[in-house]
């Protein structure tokens, strides 16, 4: 009797133990789209990601750079002060998207140009995404309202 409740047990813990695994691969494989690495222009400059890769790239739209083509194409350039790089979108852009406006878009780099699929601007006068604004004030353009800034570039 002794016995045959031992083996249970041992079966109990490898199945409990094999379902762990089992539960922390299909996490891992639903998961492998959903991360989305942000970069700014300068670390594309210094280290292009391969054209596999999705991720995502903040900065300022570089002023006089932003060009509306004949179809829904939108060519322009996203700018952190130290490099900027050349972004195409195919699509309707939000309505405070504007030339020296922050911005964050998601895409993959294509022969040297960020194809985006997504464009994400600033919503009001203050706001800026962590990240780009973290870019920005170590870059020196720009400096957040609320560490005693006046904002903008």
């Amino acid at each position: 009797m002794k016995g045959l409740a031992k083996r249970r047990r041992i079966q109990v813990i490898a199945l409990a133990f094999a379902s762990l695994i089992i539960a922390t691969g299909l996490i891992g494989y639903a998961m492998r789209d959903g991360i989305n690495l942000y970069r700014s222009p300068s670390q594309i400059a210094e280290a292009p990601p391969p054209p596999s890769e999705v991720f995502r790239i903040g900065g300022l739209v570089e002023d006089g750079s932003l060009i509306r083509g004949a179809g829904e194409t939108i060519r322009f350039r996203v700018t952190d002060g130290g490099a900027s790089v050349p972004v195409a979108f195919t699509g309707v852009l939000p309505d405070l998207f504007a030339e020296g406006q922050g911005m964050i878009a998601l895409g993959r780099l294509e022969a040297g140009t960020f194809r985006a699929t997504e464009i994400l601007a600033k919503h009001d006068e203050d706001y800026m995404p962590k990240e780009v604004a973290d870019m920005l004030e170590a870059q020196g353009v720009y400096r957040d309202p609320a560490h005693g800034g006046e904002g903008g570039s």
